[in-house]
């Protein structure tokens, strides 16, 4: 939990930090300036980001001024290899944005002088009304403020109603079993023996879930210098071979991509993904001969460890500005503070299904009426993000440059070897022998 210290102490320290928002502005409305601006919130038609940046230059934007240009969409896997494509420049290299969303990984592999520091364009004070470990999330270890918070997500389940009342009504299993892991697994495993062979749940991101487990039964640092998992760390292998062990049965999945499809097919009960994912349910589960109910859809904070302090997965892009000129800069912290207004800030992510970055934002949500259809879906999702954020202690994304990479090369061996480990576990063949050559797979990554 060092890195947790660590990242809170940083916080603490923005108190001394200087700012450059007393000094006389450089922006005027008679020589506007242009930001050229990247971001990852496209995928979904009318872009609620897109809606948010016409309405700034409307309004502040023309006021003052600064006139922000969306000239580039793109994934958050992918935008930091555009972005270092952008640096190195070249003939058929894109223009260098102004403004862009990335990871912090992303941003480090920029060089940290190149990127506008925030601290020296918001007071402490301001500072103060985020949410410390959002903030945390975006500097590097000497405190230097490189991403801006403006949405995170988390990982959570969420079920098929449906399918899991007629499971529990036949078990006895409730979703208070699902809040641990062990209970989660126990749970995975009398649904595999109930359905007659079907998975239970599809994993999105399964290492996280592996490595939250493994830090809350005190493993420590898991990672390497080469920014890899430590697979000497008897604790982190422990965590994995219970996870290995339920994929080896076929009680869980690595999902196929996004384990929303997967449930929304009925191939699975429930999803263990991103909190952002309630944008792509739907509100019937169409089963793979055509039948259909409603989903009812439940969702449910992540399990955690019985005993143990919860931790939770922060993950979501911030926004960096790339440095050129204190007038662009100015810009740019003109922008991200009206972005982050509270009832703005609160807007955008309940149309996305992302978490506010400001303190007290989560109180404001029990009286939001302004969720979009499903509306209780969202309520419940917000209801399950509030316990999470009341409850858990967010955890940091790893920073290692080439990490999801290397987690990609491990999935995509993953959802090879379930395809064949079930019909083997069945066929008679030791589960710990199993899970071990999941265990070896991970082991060669390097």
């Amino acid at each position: 939990m060092k890195k947790r210290l660590f990242s809170l102490l940083l916080v603490s320290a923005l108190v001394f930090t200087l700012s450059g928002c007393g000094e006389k502005s450089l922006l005027r409305e008679s020589d506007p300036v242009t930001l050229n601006f990247w971001h990852v919130y496209g995928e979904q038609s009318g872009s609620p980001m897109d809606l948010l940046v016409q309405e700034f230059n409307r309004t502040v934007g023309q006021e003052k001024g600064v006139r922000v240009q969306v000239t580039n969409l793109s994934s958050a896997s992918k935008i930091g290899g555009f972005l270092k494509e952008a640096q190195k420049g070249g003939r058929d290299a894109p223009e260098m944005p102004d403004l862009f969303t990335c990871h912090i990984s992303d941003a480090t592999a920029l060089g940290s002088d190149n990127l506008v520091d925030w601290n020296a364009w918001f007071t402490a004070e301001e500072l103060f009304n985020f949410v410390p470990g959002f903030l945390a999330d975006g500097m590097t270890e000497d405190g230097t403020l490189l991403l801006f918070p403006i949405s995170k997500s988390t990982q959570l389940l969420m079920c098929n109603g449906s399918g899991f009342a007629r499971f529990s009504q036949s078990t006895g299993v409730s979703y208070a079993d699902l809040s641990t892991w062990e209970g989660f697994y126990d749970a995975a495993g009398e649904f595999y023996d109930w359905s007659g062979g079907e998975a239970f749940c599809a994993l999105d991101y399964p290492i996280r879930s592996v490595e939250l487990n493994a830090l809350e039964h005190g493993s420590g640092d898991s990672y390497t210098k080469n920014g890899w998992y430590d697979t000497n760390n008897a604790v982190f292998k422990e965590s994995w071979m219970q996870f290995a062990r339920s994929l080896a049965q076929g009680h869980v999945v690595v999902s196929d991509l996004y384990s929303n499809t997967q449930v929304m097919t009925g191939d699975v009960v429930c999803g263990l993904g991103s909190s952002a994912a309630i944008l792509y349910y739907n509100d019937t589960v169409t089963y793979r001969d055509g039948t259909q109910e409603p989903m009812d859809l439940h969702v449910l904070p992540m399990p955690k460890t019985a005993g143990a302090d919860a931790l939770m997965a922060q993950a979501g892009v911030g926004l960096c500005a790339y440095k050129t000129t204190n007038q662009k800069a100015e810009a740019a912290a003109l922008f991200v503070r009206w972005l982050t207004e509270s009832e703005r800030n609160l807007d955008f992510v309940a149309q996305t299904g992302y978490m506010p970055v400001r303190n007290g934002a989560f109180d404001a949500i029990e009286n939001y009426d302004k969720f979009p259809e499903p509306t209780e879906s969202y309520r419940q999702l917000y209801a399950a993000l509030k316990i999470m954020q009341e409850s858990y202690t967010p955890l940091s994304e790893p920073r290692f440059e080439g990490y999801y990479g290397k987690v990609s090369q491990l999935y995509d061996g993953l959802r090879k070897m379930q395809q064949e480990l079930p019909a083997r576990a069945a066929a008679g063949e030791s589960i710990d022998t199993l899970a071990e050559e999941t265990w070896a797979l991970l082991c060669a990554i390097h």
